[in-house]
């Protein structure tokens, strides 16, 4: 932090983060309004609301002082286009790792038990009984294994499944992404958790999908434009895969779209960190970076720095 302004902006009421450093001047801008326009020049420290309203390609060059954008998001690919030259910014990596693990969780869950089947069938009033696959002596790899991947591990531990970890890079018990054509025809279900980058989109492609074997589960919980909408549409539509989906390419899926009418896919609207976890875990992390920039340290979470 340097300079005599040290303006914060927050999308919500700074006595949610408790006491916070003196010098700062924290205060809680309106997130569906237009911004102060007398004081968004001495923007220090911006913490976009999580479903920011404003465009950021309208405020930020509004911000000529601003050393510091801190996301309540962990995925930032919608950010790093708008980021001025010297700006530093900071993800929530952390924040929606419970969340989003116990949605993915769910979303496996629910698939391979045919839950949405049996939704359907008690708004018929028909008592479906049969035999579903379980979670069980399955093999789930988790693609993109950070915090988030770690978490999801820790839910389905208990589930006696087997857990395969892939990253883009190797490391001790993580298998490197070059590896995915020989562990994805052993994979029962597969775990989308990387981040959108140009090295990720649609890495799920129709090699991707057609090495997985018939019956697998592809689980996104990413970013909708990692997958190749028209060939996952391609082999659900045949019957061979079933996916579960918490985003999609386009997004928000128009209402004609076929994913949504297609037997084998589950659709929930990009709620993966849309919980009552967020907020507490989000405080924290905003409060314990704004204490880090005060006194001068290195703030974490850091996706490009000046």
């Amino acid at each position: 932090m340097s300079g005599d302004v040290t303006l914060v902006w927050l999308p919500f009421a700074p006595d949610e983060l408790g006491d916070l450093p003196e010098q700062l001047d924290v205060v809680r801008y309106a997130a569906g309004e237009p911004p102060d326009t007398d004081t968004v020049g001495d923007v220090r420290f911006f913490v976009p609301a999580y479903d920011m309203e404003l465009p950021l390609s309208d405020l930020l060059p509004r911000m000529p002082r601003l050393e510091v954008l801190q996301t309540l998001t962990a995925g930032v690919d919608n950010v790093l286009p708008l980021l001025p030259p010297g700006v530093l910014l900071c993800n929530a990596r952390g924040v929606h790792d419970a969340s989003t693990a116990e949605l993915a969780a769910t979303l496996l869950l629910a698939t391979l038990r045919g839950l949405p089947d049996f939704v359907r069938a008690q708004q018929d009033g028909h008592w479906r009984h049969e035999t579903r696959r379980a979670l069980a002596d399955h093999r789930v790899l988790i693609v993109g294994y950070g915090s988030i991947g770690a978490a999801l591990e820790r839910r389905l531990a208990p589930f006696e499944c087997e857990i395969v970890r892939v990253a883009h890079s190797a490391r001790p018990g993580v298998h490197p992404w070059d590896a995915l054509p020989g562990l994805l025809p052993q994979a029962d279900a597969v775990v989308l958790l990387v981040p959108l980058t140009d090295e990720t989109r649609q890495m799920v492609d129709r090699s991707f999908l057609a090495a997985m074997p018939d019956s697998a589960v592809l689980v996104n919980v990413s970013r909708g434009a990692v997958v190749d909408t028209d060939a996952l549409l391609a082999e659900c539509r045949s019957g061979r895969l079933l996916a579960a989906l918490d985003v999609t390419d386009p997004e928000p899926l128009p209402r004609e779209h076929p994913l949504w009418h297609t037997e084998g896919v589950l659709i929930t609207p990009h709620v993966g960190g849309a919980t009552t976890a967020m907020k507490p875990r989000a405080y924290e992390l905003v409060a314990a970076q704004l204490h880090r920039w005060a006194r001068g340290e290195p703030l974490v979470n850091v996706v490009r720095g000046r």
